[in-house]
């Protein structure tokens, strides 16, 4: 039996967000932090382990997946098989909203905890070649950390390179290669250095197996892809309508310029034109007051105008 795709939310969640499985998600956060150079956790408890209530077909479910270190911080972990855009904004509005909803109304800011985000993307989303990108908030020149309570990783599948990675040595590259999808043919290898790994394909394998696991999974499926092309959908009208309103504005912009620019090179001729009158008068000799008079000039600016040569 074909084997179901593990970046699917709602699959990602029974793999590595039940009870039973706690042990695997433990495994793949501490290669997730030893590759960023952060210490390995003892132990985590989860706080919304995947139970029956989790059913694809209901919108509100909650299919990432929240953690508690022992310290007490918070891990949260989101698998995104389509791009919703605006991840940067999504990502920083639910890691402020974990963050935040730590406190009861009167607490010390001081019982604030650390929240660590870890976004999972079936798509590139930076402009850079990392698959594993980390980010804190420092200041800009000396690099000093203001504070360690913000980290949010990006893991980024399709910048990772089967062929230029080291797979026998183990790591966050094993596993994030197993959620890409790799062969079966090669998983022994991916799990030489890695035998956690294995549960986590053994639970695939079993789900792929039964029936009412690949029925949850296709409704999951239907429904990403039915939010992925209303987000497709949205983003394409956003951008035509940027786009029409850009020409717009241009199509008004000229139309003003050439409105202003004729009306300045009429009133440019009329005082042109008064000012020719003026010295014709002036070489005939005629009288200051009449030349003012017949070309509504001031007798200043006859004054000022230079003779017909």
């Amino acid at each position: 039996m074909e084997l179901l795709n593990p970046r699917n939310d709602f699959l990602f969640k029974r793999i590595f967000g039940s009870e039973e499985n706690r042990d695997v998600l433990l495994a793949f956060l501490n290669r997730t932090f030893a590759e960023a150079g952060k210490p390995p956790l003892s132990e985590i408890i989860l706080l919304n382990p995947y139970t029956e209530k989790d059913s694809p077909r209901d919108k509100q479910s909650i299919l990432d997946i929240r953690a508690r270190t022992t310290e007490g911080e918070i891990i949260n972990v989101e698998m995104q098989l389509f791009n919703k855009y605006d991840t940067e904004k999504r990502t920083l509005f639910y890691w402020s909203k974990q963050y935040s909803g730590q406190l009861q109304e009167g607490q010390a800011y001081s019982r604030l905890k650390r929240c660590v985000t870890i976004n999972i993307l079936n798509y590139a989303f930076l402009p850079n070649d990392l698959y594993h990108s980390v980010f804190h908030l420092r200041e800009d020149r000396t690099g000093i950390e203001l504070i360690d309570d913000i980290e949010v990783h990006f893991l980024e599948l399709p910048k990772l390179d089967e062929q230029a990675v080291s797979i026998e040595e183990g790591g966050l590259v094993n596993w994030l290669l197993f959620l890409k999808g790799a062969d079966q043919s090669k998983w022994e290898v991916l799990t030489m250095n890695e035998p956690v790994l294995k549960k986590a394909m053994n639970t695939l394998e079993f789900l792929s197996q039964n029936l009412e696991a690949r029925r949850q999974y296709e409704d999951r499926q239907k429904y990403l892809h039915d939010e992925a092309s209303m987000y497709e959908a949205a983003e394409t009208a956003a951008r035509r309508g940027r786009a029409e309103g850009e020409a717009q504005g241009m199509a008004k912009g000229m139309a003003k310029g050439m409105a202003k620019g004729m009306a300045e090179g009429k009133a440019e001729g009329e005082a042109e034109a008064k000012k020719e009158v003026a010295r014709k008068l002036l070489a005939l000799n005629v009288d200051l007051s009449v030349i003012a008079e017949a070309s509504g000039l001031s007798e200043d600016e006859i004054k000022a105008l230079k003779p017909l040569q």
